[in-house]
């Protein structure tokens, strides 16, 4: 039975471990640098997304995941408004190989925090009295693919921090 208990928690401390601790704003901001005039143009607006992730070890099995999603919308040739929202994640991750915590970090994590991320900067634009901005889903493991397979063209050699 001791035996039995010993292989057990054995298991136990050396299976795949996830979990998320926290989610939170890092940094947000919003500038409409052409109002009030711009409310009382023709609305013909172009967006245009900037999206990033950091990853960052913290003490432990702890990693800091902060996906950054920065909108900047013109109406004709000029700024509507620039939006950028830093979403945030602390997750506990444990034995996991240096592939796997790679994608768990570059992929999996980013795909939990883009829903809060989008709906801080919807929230964020229709504070400033702008139509809503309901960004389309991201497949943030094609994402990572391609910026694996850019790495391996070019040379660079993947880290995880």
């Amino acid at each position: 039975m001791t035996d039995q208990q010993n292989t057990a928690a054995t298991e136990e401390e050396t299976a795949p471990q996830f979990s998320l601790q926290r989610i939170y704003v890092r940094d947000l901001s919003f500038e409409a640098p052409k109002s009030p005039a711009i409310f009382r143009q023709q609305w013909e607006p172009s967006v245009a997304l900037d999206l990033q992730t950091k990853q960052t070890s913290l003490e432990g099995d702890f990693h800091e995941v902060v996906l950054t999603l920065s909108v900047t919308v013109k109406n004709s040739e000029e700024v509507a408004f620039i939006a950028e929202v830093q979403q945030a994640g602390i997750f506990l991750i444990k034995n996991l190989d240096a592939a796997s915590m790679s994608h768990t970090l570059g992929a999996f994590c980013p795909n939990i925090l883009f829903p809060y991320a989008r709906e801080a900067l919807d929230s964020l634009v229709t504070r400033g009295s702008f139509p809503a901005l309901m960004l389309a889903p991201v497949n943030f493991d094609a994402l990572y693919a391609q910026e694996r397979q850019r790495m391996q063209d070019s040379g660079d050699a993947p880290t995880v921090q």
